[in-house]
């Protein structure tokens, strides 16, 4: 029976694998810039050689820690374990925090991605969703001064030059405007973007790592899309776009809210928004089930509803983005890595869930996800057998009855991405994920780990049904019946009919 390799294993695996096929095969001697920034390295050799390092570090302490735990009891052992865990986890994620860029995302991701993760390293790599290692007050002065023409104190009537987060681009500070509004200001790392630039430059190392972790998959496209969309990231105006449309479309709404954006005091590395208030995703996790099922449906409606109404999908649903409030009411942050669709690509992810969710037409289902690239047309496979494959990912929307989404649930999601060495290994390398969709597996992966951990239990079928465009459901929750209400007031859509970007 194949191992139940957990993703971060698999990703850690494949970068350290990675890089050090790269450094083999180039040609060592660039000298190491050093700059005043945060970061530990920005120039392209010097971040491959941190990643590597990262790897022998590990692999060394791994090594000493198997002599210690052969000449060891059961129970010391166990205890040894536990010790090696934990060191292992802070090497990582002090390295990949002070190394920010795109490679810090990869220690998010892996924090709540998994269940499997043994807890000592999702503790420790969970900092990195809004506590990475932050920049000096001075630095983020100088930026802020760079930026808006003046230091922070006089641009601001009050500013704390304490970042209460600090995560993969930026930092956040706490500020009060000249007329008096709270805000935050997200100040980006200097050197960052040069950092991101080095990452993304390491074309040979990315593309590598894709084809290990996504067998089967045609790494070049994904790699494109990948670098398209983590520059995109780096460009704060970009980001202030993104964020406004989110906030125009949800203002008013009863439960989901999305900062308001102050753009006299932004710019491309500057991000001052409304300063929003609310649990972090640790504290909501000690709240009783009823709020984290109620907190659960609103990010379901919020990533559905924006994909199917908006035709944008907020590509990083990771827990440190959210801030919760009793009763439902979500703030959704970091609007950096958004992808927008076009009608008809819109229209063919309904049409793989209808053909799917809805009528359990696997003829067509095969015929749309040939169409769009999702499977290469290959006649080995029986529809029963991609049935199988794919079950998986829809379940929960069909059936109508309430179901649980468990930690359990949501790891089998990843392995299904992941592991090859399953069952459905074979169809698995036949899949392939087209470039245009690249950032819409977060949902399968993002938003099923927060999902899985708060344990939601909720009738999905019905509230899904409320939110795709090919159903014309009425309201199924009482917060279904608030959306309904404000879609009638504010967009002038009758209740239960939703607004729906598929024309």
């Amino acid at each position: 029976m194949p191992s139940r390799k957990t993703v971060a294993a698999t990703v850690i695996a494949a970068f350290g694998a990675a890089a050090a096929t790269y450094l083999a095969v180039k040609k060592a001697g660039e000298n190491r810039r050093r700059a005043a920034t945060p970061l530990a390295s920005t120039s392209r050799m010097a971040r491959t050689a941190d990643v590597a390092r990262i790897g022998t570090k590990a692999g060394g302490s791994y090594a000493m820690h198997r002599a210690r735990r052969a000449f060891a009891s059961a129970e010391r052992r166990d205890e040894l374990d536990t010790a090696h865990q934990l060191r292992t986890a802070e090497q990582v994620a002090e390295a990949l925090g002070h190394m920010k860029g795109a490679l810090m995302k990869v220690g998010q991701m892996a924090s709540y991605l998994d269940q499997g993760l043994p807890e000592p390293i999702r503790a420790q790599l969970a900092q990195l969703q809004a506590d990475a290692p932050p920049m000096s007050s001075e630095l983020a002065a100088e930026v802020v001064q760079r930026e808006l023409g003046a230091a922070p104190t006089e641009v601001f009537a009050t500013w704390d030059p304490v970042p209460f987060a600090a995560a993969s681009i930026g930092q956040v500070h706490r500020a009060i405007t000249t007329d008096g509004r709270a805000v935050a200001v997200k100040v980006q790392y200097p050197g960052v973007d040069e950092a991101i630039e080095a990452d993304l430059a390491n074309a040979g190392l990315l593309v590598q790592i894709i084809g290990m972790v996504f067998p089967g998959v045609e790494p070049e496209p994904i790699v494109d899309e990948l670098k398209a969309r983590l520059r995109e990231e780096l460009d704060y105006i970009l980001e202030a776009r993104n964020q406004r449309v989110f906030a125009g479309y949800y203002d008013d709404h009863p439960f989901i809210s999305v900062p308001s954006v102050v753009t006299e005091l932004s710019s491309r590395r500057v991000l001052t928004t409304e300063l929003a208030e609310g649990a972090r995703f640790d504290e909501l996790l000690t709240w009783d089930q009823h709020e984290k099922d109620l907190a659960a449906e609103t990010i379901y409606r919020f990533v559905f509803g924006s994909l199917y109404r908006l035709g944008a999908f907020n590509g990083d649903p990771h827990p440190g983005n959210y801030l919760f409030n009793p009763n439902g009411r979500v703030t959704f942050l970091d609007f950096g890595l958004v992808k927008h669709f076009t009608s008809d690509e819109v229209r063919q992810l309904a049409d793989m869930s209808e053909a799917f969710a809805l009528e359990r037409d696997m003829a067509r289902f095969r015929n749309v996800i040939t169409a769009t690239g999702f499977l290469k047309n290959d006649e080995r496979f029986t529809d029963e057998q991609i049935e199988d494959y794919f079950l998986h990912f829809w379940e929960f929307v069909m059936r109508d009855e309430p179901m649980t989404t468990t930690p359990e649930w949501s790891s089998e999601s990843v392995r299904r991405f992941f592991d090859a060495t399953g069952p459905h290994g074979d169809i698995m390398r036949a899949a392939n994920v087209p470039a245009s969709f690249v950032i819409l597996q977060r949902i399968n992966l993002g938003l099923g780990a927060v999902l899985g951990e708060l344990r939601a239990t909720r009738n999905w079928r019905r509230i899904a049904m409320e939110l795709w465009p090919f159903t014309q459901s009425p309201p199924s929750t009482p917060l279904g019946e608030e959306e309904a209400a404000w879609l009638g007031r504010r967009h002038g859509v009758a209740e239960g009919k939703p607004d729906t970007h598929v024309r």
